[in-house]
């Protein structure tokens, strides 16, 4: 598996590396997942196709998902897994 890495020009213990940052990495894609989906969500409800093919499309690690969700569609936090 190092070789794989060597050649890519990636150097030291990539092993040692993953077991250090895997975790931050999975609660980032957690994270992110959880705020897309919410923002694909009410945006494919409220019928605004722009905004759903930016959230499918760019990846802000949810940034852009909270700004739509808070500040466009001015959603509450009670809010955001209603049916509304």
């Amino acid at each position: 598996m190092n070789d794989f890495y060597s050649s890519l020009g990636i150097t030291g213990d990539v092993d040692k590396l993953l077991y250090t940052f895997g975790p931050i990495l999975l609660a980032v894609m957690v994270w992110s997942l959880f705020w897309k989906g919410l923002a694909l969500w009410h945006s494919g409800r409220q019928g605004q196709p722009f905004w759903f093919i930016i959230f499918l499309l760019v990846n802000t690690v949810g940034i852009l998902e909270m700004i739509y969700l808070f500040l466009v569609v001015r959603l509450k936090l009670s809010e955001l897994f209603s049916k509304r």
